[in-house]
């Protein structure tokens, strides 16, 4: 049985090996962009970020989240609906450009909130970036991207099939993909956990 499962997750990786290679440099351009487009921020813009950011800071550092499980309930249907989303996009032809860039978009806020908090808070924004934005995002990234390339390939099936007229049984490929989405939803709930549990108090730990 495992080394069944091994076989076809192994068959899975090769075929899609191309797809994953794409997506992972879409997503790194994304960073690279998001972190370039704090450079063209004005000094006032700046400001304002920076003080809103100072005071979240200062709020965590005083309380903690005032509300855990209201927080956690936010971040766990926002994953849904981002889940969600790509799931529905996958099952059709023109849902992969738009798959493609929500994991760009993923890739610009990302590089976004760390090139900002590095470039604005120096080793102290590092730190705050290593603790509060790397956390979660290891297991979200990885997730997106494996439910993206999920989404992108059943769509290129429905392509093959539908509009080239390839014969392929479209049902079994469904089923498959529908339990990978599913599976990397169970991990997304365990970065909304980490995010509400964990995060903050590697946080202040690191603002003591």
């Amino acid at each position: 049985m495992r080394f069944r499962l091994g076989q076809t997750i192994h068959m899975y990786l090769k075929e899609n090996q191309s797809l994953y290679v794409f997506t992972i440099v879409l997503f790194t351009m994304g960073l690279i962009f998001g972190a370039t487009i704090v450079n063209s921020l004005g000094l006032s813009q700046k400001e304002e970020l920076l003080g809103f950011l100072q005071y979240f800071f200062s709020n965590m550092n005083q309380t903690g989240i005032a509300d855990p499980k209201l927080h956690f309930l936010q971040s766990f249907g926002f994953y849904l609906k981002t889940i969600g989303i790509m799931w529905v996009l996958g099952l059709s032809i023109i849902g992969l450009p738009m798959i493609l860039l929500l994991l760009f978009i993923k890739g610009v806020v990302v590089g976004f909130t760390v090139g900002f908090l590095i470039n604005q808070m120096q080793w102290q924004g590092l730190l705050y970036a290593v603790t509060g934005v790397l956390p979660q995002n290891m297991l979200v990234v990885p997730a997106l991207i494996i439910a993206g390339v999920g989404g992108i390939s059943f769509s290129i099936r429905l392509i093959r099939t539908r509009l080239l007229s390839k014969r392929d049984v479209i049902l079994p490929h469904f089923v498959s993909y529908t339990v990978l989405v599913i599976v990397m939803f169970s991990v997304l709930t365990l970065a909304a956990m980490f995010e509400t549990f964990i995060t903050p108090a590697l946080m202040h730990f690191v603002m003591k």
